[in-house]
Parts: C-alpha cells; sequence; structure tokens
C-alpha cells in the first residue's frame, strides 16, 4: 500500500450534531473526533476525574486494521486533559457508538463542549501472532534486563537490581 492509498473506514451519525472524523491537513496522521453528548449538553470533568464522552458515530474498520484513540497535544499541554489509556485500541470488530475517556489531570474543572475537537483516531495495520509455547528462549546480549535496564550506561541508576 503507497503512502497515498487509503484504507476504507465507514462511519454512521447515529444522532443529530454528530461530526465524521475529518483530517484536518493533508499529511496529518489523525483524524480529529468531535464530542456529541446526548441532548447535546457540556461535560464536565472535575479535577482528578473520568468521564466517558460520546461522539455520536459507529465505524466499521476493516480487518487487519485498527483505530487508535490518542490525545489531542493541545488539551493535554493548554488544559491537562488527556487520554488515560493511551493509545485507546477500536477493533475492527466493534460498531457501537464511538466514546472516548477523558481524564482532567488539571486542578480546576473542564468542561466538553459539543463539537469540541477532543481526540485523534489514527487508523494502523494490525498483525496476528503465532502463538507458540517453548520451553526456553534464545538468548540476547540484554537477557531479563528490564525497565532501564539499556538506557544508563554502566552506572546501573535507575535499575531495579540495585
Amino acid at each position: 500500500m503507497s503512502q497515498r492509498e487509503a484504507v476504507e473506514v465507514q462511519f454512521k451519525r447515529l444522532r443529530p450534531g454528530a461530526e465524521v472524523p475529518r483530517y484536518q491537513t493533508d499529511l496529518a496522521a489523525g483524524m480529529d473526533l468531535h464530542a456529541c453528548p446526548p441532548e447535546g449538553r457540556p461535560v464536565e470533568i472535575p479535577p482528578g476525574e473520568i468521564r466517558l464522552i460520546p461522539l455520536g458515530f459507529a465505524m466499521a474498520i476493516p480487518p487487519g486494521f485498527e483505530g487508535q484513540v490518542r490525545p489531542r497535544s493541545g488539551l493535554a499541554t493548554k488544559h491537562a486533559v488527556t487520554v488515560p489509556n493511551a493509545p485507546g485500541t477500536v477493533d475492527a470488530d466493534y460498531r457501537g457508538e464511538m466514546m472516548v475517556a477523558l481524564i482532567n489531570l488539571g486542578r480546576a474543572a473542564f468542561t466538553v463542549e459539543p463539537g469540541m475537537r477532543i481526540a485523534q483516531l489514527v487508523i494502523a495495520p494490525v498483525s496476528h501472532a503465532k502463538v507458540v509455547e517453548v520451553e526456553s528462549l534464545s538468548e540476547t546480549g540484554r537477557g531479563a534486563g528490564g525497565f532501564g535496564s539499556t538506557g544508563f550506561g554502566s552506572t546501573g541508576i535507575g535499575r531495579a537490581d540495585r
């Protein structure tokens, strides 16, 4: 598939006011997702709380692809509002209403207005693994070195075993 070939993703509006996702520029990786709460009412997110924000549409992603729901950098940097499970995965067989979980990490309540751009949707290819259980694994230079084991040189700073 070339860079300009597009995979077809079908969208179905579920209520008035729902906006079909769209790219804001020709080279944007993600499509903007717009809030569409029922009855068009704003949704307040108190500090430290998570709210599911309905988008007012369902979609059909083709087999071999997934939707990745990612935060918008402006909301995160200006208001400390982000997606807690970023990136959230939308499987190709899901057909329910799309929603975005948002968390307010700020000190003040944040209000999500109808039509507000609240997240991004990236459509990405997915590979399925062939799961094989074995008695042993091949050796590597890293071995069982875990979190931070390759990035701190010989100082051992950040290693759990120090």
